[in-house]
C-alpha cells in the first residue's frame, strides 16, 4: 500500500488495489462487565436482533454469533457472558467460557460504558486481557449518547491509561453508540459524519476490526446471521420476553427450554404455522406467581411480545404454548444444569 502516492492516478491505484486486497474472515468477542453492552453492539453490527439484550446484568447465558458480511471481510461476532466474580457453579462455568473464548478469537474489544467510570470490574477484565498477549484488543467505549464530549474524552484517557499501566497497547480506541446507531438505521439515515456518536460510528467499528482479521474466504454462507441453532434462539427471546420487569431477584433464576417446534399439520402450503412448546423453569416456587402474574396476565405478556421477535426471526407464523416449572436450586445441581443447556 506504501508504494500507491508514487503513482500519478492514485484513485485508479486505490481502486485497483481494493480489487486486488485479500479477503478476511475471522472471529471477534466483545468483553466487559455484565451489562457494559456488548448484546446490543453486536445487534447494531449485525443489523438484526441476534443476541439478548437486557438492561439487567448478566443475562447473556450461550455464546451466540452474530456474523456481519462485508465485501473485503467476513466478521463473526462471539458474544460471551460478562466476566465476573462467580457465586455459584453456573458462575464458574460461565468464566471458564469466556476464557475459553478469549484464547480462541482473532480480535477482543473491551467494552466500557461512557457514563461508568473505570471501576474494579473493568480493571480485573483488562488485567485479564493483558495476559493473553498475541491477540489484538480494541477498547470500545459505549453508551456514547448518555454523556457529554468532555465525560467521553475523560473516559478515553483512563482507558488509555489503564493499558499503559498493565504494560500493554490498544490496537484501536473508539467510542461508539449502538443505540443511536439502531434509532438511524430506523430512520435510514446513513450518517457517516464520525461525530463520534452515530450508525457512522458502528459502521467505523468494523471497519477498523476487519484489517485485524486474519486472510481467509468466508466462513459462512452470504444471509446467515447467525450458527446458534434456532431453537435455542428461540428461548433466548422468550427469555429476554420474561426477564422484562421483573423483580431484582428473578435473572439468574429463569431458564427457558423449547421443548418441540413442530410445522402445524393439516395447514394449506401458503398459511403456515409453527407449533412452539416451551417450558420456562424457575428456581422455587414462589417465583411461579411472579412470572405468571395476576390471572395469568404476565405469561400473556411474555407469550405476546416474545412470539412477534420469534415470527419475525423465523419469518413464519407460530403458535407459542408456554409453561411455568420449578426446577428447584438449578443453578447449583449439575444435573439440572446440564438438562438446562449448560
Amino acid at each position: 500500500m506504501g508504494a500507491m502516492s508514487a503513482r500519478p492516478n492514485t484513485e485508479a491505484a486505490a481502486q485497483q488495489a481494493e480489487n486486488t486486497a485479500p479477503h478476511r474472515a475471522g472471529f471477534a468477542c466483545f468483553v466487559g462487565r455484565p451489562n457494559a453492552g456488548k448484546s446490543t453492539l453486536t445487534n447494531a453490527l449485525v443489523g438484526q436482533k441476534v443476541a439478548i439484550t437486557s438492561n439487567r446484568p448478566q443475562t447473556t447465558r450461550h455464546t451466540v454469533r452474530g456474523i456481519v458480511h462485508r465485501d473485503d471481510a467476513q466478521l463473526i461476532l462471539v458474544d460471551t457472558p460478562g466476566l465476573h466474580k462467580p457465586r455459584t457453579l453456573l458462575g464458574e462455568r460461565l468464566n471458564d467460557v469466556v476464557r475459553t473464548t478469549w484464547a480462541e478469537v482473532d480480535v477482543i474489544g473491551f467494552c466500557l460504558p461512557a457514563d461508568q467510570k473505570l471501576g474494579p470490574g473493568d480493571k480485573f477484565i483488562v488485567k485479564e486481557l493483558a495476559g493473553i498477549k498475541k491477540t489484538p484488543k480494541i477498547a470500545i467505549i459505549t453508551k456514547t449518547d448518555l454523556v457529554e464530549s468532555k465525560a467521553l474524552a475523560e473516559q478515553l484517557l483512563a482507558v488509555s491509561a489503564l493499558a499503559d499501566e498493565l504494560g500493554f497497547e490498544w490496537a484501536e480506541i473508539i467510542p461508539v453508540s449502538a443505540v443511536k446507531a439502531e434509532q438511524e438505521a430506523g430512520r435510514g439515515s446513513s450518517d457517516r459524519s464520525g461525530d463520534g456518536r452515530g450508525a457512522g460510528q458502528v459502521d467505523l467499528l468494523a471497519d477498523l476490526i476487519a484489517p485485524l482479521l486474519p486472510e481467509s474466504p468466508p466462513l459462512y454462507p452470504e444471509g446467515d446471521l447467525t450458527d446458534e441453532p434456532e431453537m435455542v434462539m428461540v428461548a433466548e427471546l422468550i427469555r429476554e420476553a420474561a426477564l422484562e420487569g421483573v423483580r431484582d431477584e428473578l435473572p439468574h433464576s429463569i431458564a427457558v427450554v423449547v421443548e418441540e417446534m413442530l410445522p402445524r399439520e393439516d395447514r394449506p402450503a401458503d398459511k403456515p404455522l409453527l407449533d412452539i412448546h416451551a417450558n420456562v423453569y424457575i428456581e422455587r416456587p414462589s417465583q411461579k406467581g411472579i412470572i405468571i402474574g395476576p390471572k395469568g396476565k404476565r405469561l400473556k405478556d411474555v407469550g405476546t411480545k416474545s412470539r412477534k421477535h420469534i415470527e419475525a426471526l423465523l419469518g413464519t407464523p407460530v403458535f407459542l404454548d408456554l409453561h411455568v416449572k420449578v426446577a428447584k436450586d438449578w443453578q447449583r445441581d449439575p444435573k439440572q444444569l446440564r438438562k438446562l443447556g449448560f
